[in-house]
């Protein structure tokens, strides 16, 4: 059966996240303590205890990436050769990368803390006091926000469409401030709801112009040439396999909306199923999107339950 294991970003980190897989799998725990030797980061502290770390770009990359990838390592002896593609949200990009060994698991690690670095340092230079921020928006239509980031951008504000998550749901990217004075209008609009969400960047914006150039750098240094499946961008919503198409993807991806709803349909065909490793936020959005079971594995029974099925 052809698989595809796919991979959450930014905004599903929770206190607690992976802590049944360390608590019950002593190959997790040696990826928590080789993360912590790395990043020169207590991981334990930041996933499983209360603090104001985790929401911190630079700190939760490579915390969710390490989630994902013990679940991963975890279901790979069973999936292996049955994979069909891997896909990630934004970060997960990279979680996806990783599985498929085109980045080492050390290397991920310091590559997405040393992004969320950037990233904070970006929106930091585009405006002194300018907070960045990201906004989902439910219930209008893509056209509908489309046109209305123009016309805000047309009288100087900073907004942007970011994610295409599904229909009716739109994440917005740019300055805070001006994000914020959006609420009452896209409730006019007919919103049903517009929420600003638990981000210390904005992503896939032009306000990351800047780094563009400095990440690709360190892509170059971080990625290998081996796939051991092909990767869906985020940018164009096609596989790629080699090294060359990831340097100039992973750059754009910065700049570029993520269009994770129109990658699960073009590449619907390719898999008989999709499996979320470290989250469960990609298969809220699946069911919107392809009639393909989603499987969600964030716990060690949830992993366990898994790897027992015939």
């Amino acid at each position: 059966m052809n698989k595809a294991v796919i991979f959450p970003g930014q905004g599903c980190q929770s206190i607690g996240m992976g802590k049944s897989l360390f608590e019950n799998s002593q190959e997790v725990r040696e990826l928590f303590e080789k993360a912590s030797e790395i990043l020169r980061e207590d991981m334990q502290k930041l996933c499983f205890e209360e603090n104001d770390k985790l929401n911190l770009t630079h700190y939760t990359q490579p915390a969710i990436l390490l989630v994902s990838y013990s679940v991963f390592h975890l279901i790979k002896p069973k999936i292996n050769g049955e994979i069909s593609l891997g896909l990630g949200h934004s970060l997960g990009e990279f979680s996806a990368l990783c599985a498929s060994e085109t980045l080492d698991f050390e290397v991920a690690l310091k590559l997405v803390s040393q992004r969320g670095i950037l990233m904070e340092e970006s929106c930091k230079k585009q405006q002194a006091g300018m907070q960045a921020g990201m906004m989902v928006v439910l219930g209008l239509e893509d056209s509908i926000l489309e046109e209305l980031c123009e016309k805000k951008r047309n009288v100087g504000l900073k907004v942007w469409c970011a994610n295409y998550n599904a229909d009716g749901q739109m994440v917005l990217a740019g300055s805070r401030e001006d994000l914020s004075t959006l609420e009452v209008e896209l409730k006019g609009l007919g919103a049903k709801r517009a929420l600003m969400l638990p981000m210390s960047v904005a992503s896939h914006c032009p306000i990351l112009e800047g780094m563009c150039g400095e990440f690709e750098a360190l892509l170059e240094e971080s990625l290998q040439e081996f796939f051991a499946f092909p990767i869906i961008s985020n940018v164009t919503a096609h596989a790629y396999n080699t090294k060359a198409q990831a340097l100039e993807l992973l750059s754009k991806q910065l700049i570029f909306p993520v269009l994770y709803k129109q990658s699960i349909r073009k590449n619907d065909s390719q898999t008989e199923i999709f499996i979320e490793c470290g989250g469960n936020v990609l298969k809220g959005l699946n069911k919107r999107l392809s009639a393909k079971e989603t499987l969600s594995l964030q716990t060690y029974d949830e992993i366990q339950n898994f790897l027992q099925k015939d």
